[in-house]
């Protein structure tokens, strides 16, 4: 128990710190991480692009039509904020890197707009 307290003592920091970013969104990137992870063939470090794609995937199955509104409620708008995260959450200690994972791994890896903001409803017509 008092391991996940220092977690939250730590992202609580980290929120004071850059109000860019809500506690969820860090949550949100650490679940991300272990889903991205869990969904290799076996456990390794993965790119920011990998991650990127595994953040999207989570996103659409926990929040379905509205990823795109929940991420951004928690300040997350474009792949870079992914990194801005990832790369916070380095710097307290939580995640680790190799030194060749950067920030510019997360730049335009996909458009929120395409990425989110098209879904369709298909509804069954009474004829």
């Amino acid at each position: 128990m008092k391991k996940r307290k220092d977690v939250d003592e730590i992202l609580n920091e980290m929120v004071k710190k850059d109000h860019r970013y809500a506690q969820e969104a860090y949550e949100f990137i650490s679940a991300g991480l272990a889903y991205t992870v869990q969904k290799a063939e076996e456990p390794r470090h993965v790119t920011g692009k990998e991650l990127c794609e595994g953040l999207r995937e989570l996103a659409v199955d926990e929040f379905g039509v509205l990823a795109h509104t929940v991420l951004a409620s928690w300040g997350i708008h474009r792949t870079e904020d992914f990194g801005e995260i990832v790369f916070n959450l380095i710097a307290a200690g939580l995640f680790g890197k190799t030194e060749t994972d950067s920030r510019e791994d997360f730049a335009d890896v996909y458009d929120f707009a395409n990425a989110f903001g098209h879904f369709e409803l298909h509804l069954k017509k009474d004829t």
